[in-house]
């Protein structure tokens, strides 16, 4: 179908986009919906964890549930799986939007099947992670999952904010799921490890990994608002940020008021109806 349009590959991936960003698919939706909900739950139960921890080696008798530490585990490992899934989302649909919008498809099909190849190998890695139990296997599927996310994120398309990366969205987002990552592959060691390290350690990367969530809600209300849609995007590019002035608006018609473009034709150009 592409192929008998000239520029059916720019629409396609304009609409791509714009579907994708107002969807329930969205990233962001994803994250506020369930992400966020499951950090909550977390840090609750790492909390209590630790209390009832402190409390029986004072010997006290705690109130805690004595199950709250399995709970604890049970839903970090839905919650690193989650962090997971939305940035390889948040990656996906720029990349891929990209892909379309410049013909990868022709230009460069190595590159793309290499992308596609490299999305089913991370995912697969995370998965086996969550399973393996050897600590060997677990380090191995644990550098292959980060390597991929890392792979994927420098792909053309994805939005970086490089030149401020200490508030840069995409960062904070890669650096939580690496942590994730992470705390999937220790969380065996912790239990057998006698002298507490793992333990100090897990709490420490996680604590940060809390500050980059908080970030992420911050960070990602600002992208949302930056990022336009395809539509807007010959507008706002056209401005001057250097000098802070756009473009003169259209002259004033008959009636006084500025000329607006034809609503059907923009239809007809950014949605291909």
């Amino acid at each position: 179908m592409l192929a008998l349009f000239p520029d059916a590959y720019s629409r396609e991936g304009s609409r791509f986009y714009d579907c994708f960003r107002c969807s329930c698919f969205n990233p962001s939706a994803i994250a506020v919906a369930f992400v966020f909900p499951l950090i909550g739950i977390v840090t609750l139960f790492a909390w209590q964890t630790r209390q009832r921890r402190l409390q029986a080696k004072a010997g006290e008798k705690s109130k805690i549930a004595p199950t709250v530490g399995r709970e604890h585990v049970l839903i970090g490992r839905w919650l690193a799986s989650s962090v997971v899934g939305v940035a390889l989302i948040g990656v996906a649909y720029p990349i891929f939007e990209h892909v379309i919008s410049n013909q990868a498809f022709q230009k460069s099909p190595f590159q793309v099947f290499f992308v596609v190849l490299m999305f089913v190998a991370t995912i697969a890695a995370f998965v086996l992670l969550l399973l393996a139990r050897p600590p060997i296997w677990r380090g191995v599927f644990a550098t292959l999952a980060g390597a991929g996310m890392v792979i994927l994120g420098c792909q053309d398309g994805v939005f970086r904010r490089t030149n401020e990366w200490y508030v840069s969205h995409y960062y904070y987002g890669i650096a939580a799921a690496l942590l994730m990552i992470f705390s999937v592959a220790i969380v065996e060691d912790i239990y057998k490890d006698r002298s507490n390290r793992w333990r100090y350690v897990h709490i420490t990367l996680n604590c940060v990994a809390l500050l980059l969530f908080i970030g992420q809600g911050l960070t990602g209300s600002r992208d949302l608002l930056e990022i336009p849609l395809s539509w807007q995007k010959k507008y706002i590019y056209s401005c001057d940020y250097t000098n802070l002035t756009c473009p003169e608006p259209a002259p004033p018609t008959q009636s006084g008021l500025p000329s607006l473009p034809d609503s059907a034709a923009i239809a007809r150009e950014h949605f291909w109806l």
